[in-house]
């Protein structure tokens, strides 16, 4: 009985997708870029400690599991949950990815939000410009979007790619130039 339930608990974990309040959250990167660039849509990548992280669970709570951010996130972005979990089983391929993303990204604490712009190059490899992050925003819903708002506005759709079928691509990130105030 205990082997029949942690083989349920890896297949659960190892899902592609988790639904949250009608929302679609990819664990899987190559898919999520996928959708980002179907829906012309910046990535949204949530940093997590789901089991053990109070500060992830309280962002969760007060911000993600609100209608007013679903309302505000199927307008305006794909979810990316990268969640490096004490207790709860992750496939090795979920934990590499996640920890290369962690490097990347040089995530040192939690939550952190990164919205970036995907882009495939012309050897196949999956770029990620950086568009800015930010994390636990005391004030709720509205608070936290604000501050979203003014980091996607930096992003600029590229034109809309053919449908293609989703393969496991490297990944490899650049940071947004800022603009320089007048």
């Amino acid at each position: 009985m205990k082997k029949i339930f942690i083989t349920l608990l890896l297949v659960v974990s190892g899902m592609t997708t988790q639904a949250q309040e009608g929302l679609t959250w990819y664990t899987d990167m190559s898919k999520a870029v996928e959708a980002s660039r179907q829906e012309q849509k910046p990535l949204f990548l949530f940093f997590t400690g789901s089991d053990w992280c109070g500060w992830c669970i309280r962002l969760q709570n007060e911000v993600f599991k609100t209608p007013e951010f679903t309302a505000w996130v199927k307008q305006h972005a794909i979810l990316v949950e990268l969640d490096y979990p004490r207790r709860t089983p992750q496939t090795e391929e979920i934990k590499q990815q996640n920890a290369q993303l962690q490097q990347m990204f040089q995530v040192q604490g939690y939550p952190t939000v990164w919205f970036v712009k995907p882009a495939i190059k012309e050897d196949g490899k999956i770029n990620l410009e950086q568009l800015g992050s930010t994390g636990y925003v005391a004030g709720g819903p509205s608070k936290w979007i604000e501050g979203a708002d003014a980091i996607i506005a930096k992003y600029v759709p590229d034109p809309k790619p053919e449908p293609t079928k989703a393969s496991t691509k490297k990944v490899t990130t650049k940071k947004a130039t800022k603009k320089k105030k007048a």
